[in-house]
């Protein structure tokens, strides 16, 4: 997210700083709502490499089965005044889905001109909706990441395992999780992430801030575990330049993931009015109402 300086000049510095404040490459997990049981600190019965080599075995397999999905995704990005009320607003709804010639794309459905004001979207923030937030840990990431072992803890009903996770370094032109996994002690798959994405860019007059944020995965299928909810919210600090006076910017981001089908499914799935249903029906999936967690 990046500051428009014209208008933080007007702005002062009347705003309380808060998560976004923090830190810039070090994580403070959001507070936890009552779904979250008392964590187990002791020592698992299985070593704790084990299961990191066998949970990113399963989201590798679940990211080529997402690979051959398609679905909605719906993000409202947010910045609310003192008062807690929104002042401005960038939303858009893509369908990710398939082209004729088979080549998975993304179509806009709905993008209304954004009314944020004090702040603009830049290419890190649509990197972030677009892969960061539903965060995948496959085999080939693992090398990227020092992973620690946390504990274990029940999400609702849930058994996890708990792993914190910090890239090794960072690398140009790519974003990272700095924060915590929750992964099911059964399935195997990740369930929650809460962190940031990383690096933001700090340079003063420059920066590209980044809110906290959680995202929630449910079953769909029956067999693997689906993003279905992001929201992050955080106070950004930006120390302004050019002269112009710092501003702290309340953000709040919200990313729904629905309408998982199958492609290669009996479900019509239209690219600019045609329907490119593929000609095999006989694979057929029709996921479950899903509800989504109260925020």
């Amino acid at each position: 997210m990046q500051t428009r300086w014209w208008l933080a000049m007007l702005a002062g510095l009347g705003l309380a700083m808060a998560a976004g404040a923090q830190g810039r490459d070090s994580f403070t997990p959001m507070p936890l709502d009552s779904g979250f049981g008392k964590m187990d600190v002791s020592a698992p019965a299985t070593a704790p490499d084990e299961i990191i080599k066998k949970f990113a075995a399963k989201e590798t397999e679940f990211q080529d089965a997402l690979n051959h999905y398609t679905y909605r995704r719906i993000a409202r990005v947010q910045t609310l005044d003192d008062d807690n009320k929104v002042d401005g607003e960038w939303y858009e709804v893509d369908d990710v889905i398939f082209d004729p010639s088979g080549r998975r794309t993304e179509r806009v459905v709905d993008a209304p001109a954004s009314s944020l004001q004090r702040v603009m979207m830049s290419p890190s923030d649509m990197q972030d909706i677009q892969h960061g937030y539903p965060f995948v840990l496959t085999t080939d990431q693992v090398a990227q990441y020092n992973i620690s072992y946390a504990g274990r803890q029940k999400v609702d009903e849930v058994d996890c395992y708990v792993f914190d996770v910090n890239p090794k370094q960072i690398e140009k032109g790519k974003r990272y999780l700095s924060g915590r996994i929750w992964v099911d002690a059964t399935d195997l798959q990740i369930v929650v992430v809460d962190g940031r994405m990383v690096p933001d860019d700090t340079r003063k007059g420059k920066e590209d801030l980044h809110p906290p944020f959680m995202t929630w995965r449910q079953q769909v299928d029956g067999k693997y575990w689906f993003p279905v909810y992001t929201k992050g919210e955080g106070i950004l600090h930006f120390s302004g330049g050019n002269g112009y006076m710092g501003e702290d910017v309340h953000i709040r981001d919200v990313v729904k993931y629905t309408d998982y089908k199958r492609f290669g499914s009996t479900s019509k799935i239209i690219f600019e009015g045609q329907d490119i249903s593929p000609k095999q029906p006989n694979q057929t999936n029709q996921p479950n109402q899903q509800s989504q967690p109260n925020q």
